[in-house]
């Protein structure tokens, strides 16, 4: 499967934001689908994972803020981000793994990555 993420852009701190990942593929309604980021000079970190289940696990301090969702039909699975604060500032990538990974960063595939920018 290849990955598109999209959606990044210069936002002010306290605005929402949502960024897509569109698959290609039919089978994309089988994967685990999960969303990190990586600001400068950092590593990068988990930000939000769904199973093909729709089930759902976020990094704890990204909860309430942050929400993950899917439509198959779609191929697409989206990050709604709320109140962003200059430090949620990162290139945001998404993965798509059969297994259910979870935080780890092992996911097979991996899309190019979108900026999000939030000016204070």
């Amino acid at each position: 499967v290849q990955l598109q993420a999209s959606g990044g852009g210069l936002v002010q701190a306290g605005d929402s934001l949502r960024l897509s990942c569109v698959a290609s593929g039919r089978t994309f309604g089988v994967y685990n689908v999960g969303w990190f980021r990586q600001a400068p000079g950092k590593e990068r970190e988990f930000v939000a994972v769904i199973g093909w289940t729709d089930n759902t696990y976020y990094a704890d301090s990204l909860k309430g803020r942050f929400t993950i969702s899917r439509d198959n039909a779609k191929n697409t699975v989206y990050l709604q981000m709320k109140s962003l604060k200059a430090e949620d500032t990162a290139v945001y990538y998404c993965a798509a793994d059969r297994a259910w990974l979870g935080a780890n960063v092992r996911y097979d595939h991996w899309g190019q990555g979108t900026l999000v920018t939030v000016s204070s």
